[in-house]
């Protein structure tokens, strides 16, 4: 049973519209905690529509994730597949960063939301830490149940022009109750609870006190009314620590009981019970055995700590020291995947907002003595225009130089600032308040090894007091950030240094031969900046005769790419000899520069007046040829050594014939290869994508071979492709 009167209403968003969904899969499914996850409109990210049975504090940095972030939801919705994690050992081992952040025993399966070929989003379902560490069918079988059912109620709600849409915000949902009471038997409850000599708490599904016994409140030293409605952090300092965070996030994720001891100031040791469920937590509170046994002692109790006459207590907007260091710890494992500075941008943005409760932020770098600004969140184009490309120092204006903006300062003195209200703002800088709408501010210094990198900038809508505490981890949050900011700057200076180099050992443009479609593609790999060895190349032989050359130089890095320039100008070189010979001498030459690395190869010659073709290979991947008809196949050749092995090898020539309407396809291994998978299925699937894609034009055609493959799997190597078809002349 779900009680739903304590929802938001979402107006007009239709998330409302999911609420029945997600409660009848967890009750079907017996999972303790659930998410709706929707792709966001450019399909990038996947963003937290609905969830149940966890605070929004623990979900909070898996609010926006991007498609290709390595946790199961990404993985389900990118590869279309149920993925399942047993326990946490199977989490460790398949996804460290999630793990890393939540180091707890508990089962989960993701499964994508989709319609045929359109995926809406993903379900994300957690067990306790006692569930089987396989997924029994009748919850797999409910899953993709309940998948479909929300596929097509989105889709519907798409067809009609309203789409259903994440919001700024994931809507919450309460967790199912066991039962329902009337007030005669709650009131009952509630004197019982009374009545025990140890205390009672229970917290709802925000991490809030939602109930207290005066037992419980007398343990604690705090007047009721301060507690009700507070986070027991916030409420009752001595609670801020890592072992009650720990313990709490522990009880939750696991849906298992657990314990611990803290002590109330000044001497007083309490022993605290968590007993979760999916609707909150329930808090049993004892005085601690003596650490030698024996019974306990009493002790002084600290002084109540009571709200003001006519004051409702209200819990305070800053984050708790320890809710802070779990986002931190997030942050960290997060940015250790960041790449380039796009990456940090994205992951690193959203997560810090939500961190720590701000509104606006600015991410700026410094170019050309000016700030540039990679990213925001919070703020509106016209401001951002506004900052963007401010002076580092001080500028003249009339005969009065005017101050640097508050964000260069922070740069050139690598001190950060924070200003807690508009009032200290506009005495420092006057008008920023009016300009930005915002009420608070903190500047920090991006700094990397010792030099500035940046500047980061976050902002609130209302003042705020930035406790000493929140600034250490502020400060150490920008360290985390200049780190990986200045790493990302590096792999991007680098990466472009690599690309360029890569466009000019390629050839520009393949050369316009009549009678001749031809279409060709290039794809680096999905990792790491090193440059690759794969090559391709068309030559002009004569009016109907051309060559077409194929490669692969092992290894990705400027070895590689300096034996695949000598490699193509080898093959032209030769070009226009049989193919076996033209295989044999650049052999010869490679066995003599002995680089140290081996080349694969496979050489073509066309003639396109008797519609034929000679082939030789030096162990390459064989070529694809799809007949006018539609049919493909893979053409099978005598093979030979790789180039630069033994300078007396020997490469047989294999003739085809090469009718007019006829596709030739000529691929380096990336295409085809997969980790797990055997290469002769995998290049007998590409050939069956050849052949079903007969009516495309040459471009389209490339575009879909490659475009498969990055779908597939994740791209290890390189991809080059050259497609050659003859036509009437």
């Amino acid at each position: 049973m779900y009680d739903s009167g304590d929802i938001p209403p979402v107006t007009g968003s239709g998330l409302e519209t999911l609420d029945p969904y997600l409660c009848q899969i967890l009750l079907e499914t017996g999972a303790s905690i659930g998410h709706v996850y929707l792709l966001s409109r450019n399909g990038s990210e996947l963003r937290l529509a609905v969830t149940s049975g966890i605070s929004r504090d623990i979900i909070a940095p898996w609010a926006r994730v991007g498609l290709a972030s390595p946790i199961p939801v990404s993985d389900a919705v990118r590869d279309g597949c149920l993925v399942w994690v047993g326990g946490l050992e199977e989490m460790a081992i398949r996804y460290p960063r999630a793990a890393l952040v939540l180091p707890y025993p508990f089962a989960m399966v993701a499964a994508p939301i989709a319609t045929g070929a359109t995926t809406w989003g993903g379900l994300v379902l957690l067990w306790p830490g006692s569930h089987p560490p396989r997924l029994a069918l009748r919850e797999r079988e409910a899953v993709q149940v309940w998948c479909r059912r929300l596929a097509l109620l989105l889709k519907q709600a798409s067809d009609r022009g309203q789409p259903v849409l994440a919001g700024p915000e994931p809507r919450m949902l309460p967790g199912p109750l066991t039962r329902t009471a009337g007030a005669a038997e709650a009131q009952a409850a509630a004197d019982f609870a009374e009545r025990l000599p140890e205390g009672c708490c229970g917290l709802d599904l925000t991490g809030r006190i939602a109930y207290v016994t005066a037992s419980a409140a007398d343990f604690f030293g705090a007047d009721r009314s301060v507690l009700l409605g507070s986070r027991p952090c916030d409420a009752l300092p001595w609670l801020d620590n890592l072992l009650f965070e720990d313990r709490y996030r522990a009880a939750v994720v696991s849906g298992q009981p657990t314990s611990f001891t803290a002590l109330c100031p000044p001497d007083r040791q309490l022993a605290l019970h968590l007993y979760p469920d999916s609707s909150g937590l329930s808090i049993r509170v004892t005085p601690a055995p003596p650490p030698h046994g024996g019974e306990p002692t009493e002790t002084g109790r600290p002084a109540p700590v009571t709200a003001p006459a006519g004051t409702r207590a209200t819990a305070p907007v800053t984050p708790g020291r320890t809710a802070g260091l779990y986002h931190l710890l997030h942050l960290a494992a997060t940015l250790t995947e960041a790449v380039g500075v796009q990456d940090v941008v994205d992951q690193a943005a959203d997560q810090l907002l939500d961190a720590f409760n701000a509104q606006g932020l600015v991410l700026f770098v410094a170019s050309d003595d000016r700030l540039r600004i990679i990213g925001h969140r919070g703020y509106p184009e016209e401001i951002i225009a506004r900052f963007d490309g401010a002076a580092l120092s001080a500028q003249p204006t009339g005969s009065v130089p005017s101050p640097p903006t508050p964000s260069a300062l922070a740069l050139t003195a690598g001190v950060p600032s924070f200003f807690g209200s508009p009032d200290e703002m506009d005495r420092a800088y006057p008008g920023v308040p009016r300009l930005t709408n915002k009420q608070a501010w903190a500047f920090l210094p991006l700094i990397a090894s010792g030099r500035p990198v940046g500047c980061w900038t976050l902002s609130y809508d209302q003042p705020h007091r930035f406790t000493p505490e929140e600034r250490a981890i502020l400060t150490s949050t920008a360290g985390l950030l200049a780190q990986a900011l200045d790493r990302a700057t590096l792999y991007d200076n680098e990466h472009h240094l690599v690309h360029r180099l890569q466009t000019a050992l390629l050839p520009r443009a393949l050369p316009d031969i009549s009678g001749l479609d031809v279409a060709s593609r290039y794809q680096p790999s999905t990792r790491g900046i090193d440059i690759g060895g794969d090559f391709y190349d068309l030559i002009r032989l004569g009016p109907t005769t051309v060559a077409a050359t194929i490669g692969d130089v092992q290894g990705h890095n400027a070895d590689a790419a300096a034996l695949m320039g000598q490699v193509r100008t080898a093959v032209h070189a030769a070009a226009g000899a049989p193919p076996g010979d033209v295989l044999a001498r650049v052999n010869r030459l490679l066995t003599d520069l002995d680089p140290g690395l081996f080349t694969s190869c496979l050489y073509a010659h066309l003639d396109l007046a008797h519609h034929h073709v000679q082939l030789a290979t030096a162990g390459h991947p064989p070529p694809l040829l799809r007949h006018p008809g539609g049919r493909a196949e893979v053409v099978n050749l005598s093979p030979g050594l790789l180039l630069g092995i033994d300078p007396s090898c020997h490469y047989p020539t294999t003739g085809i014939d090469f009718p007019s309407g006829a596709v030739l396809a000529l691929y380096t291994d990336g295409l085809v290869e997969a980790p797990g998978a055997d290469i002769e299925e995998t290049t007998a699937a590409l050939a069956g994508r050849l052949a079903r894609a007969r009516h495309q034009t040459m471009d389209a055609l490339a575009d879909t071979l490659v475009r498969h493959t990055r779908r597939d799997a994740p791209q290890n190597d390189d991809i080059a492709l050259l497609l050659i078809s003859p036509h009437g002349r």
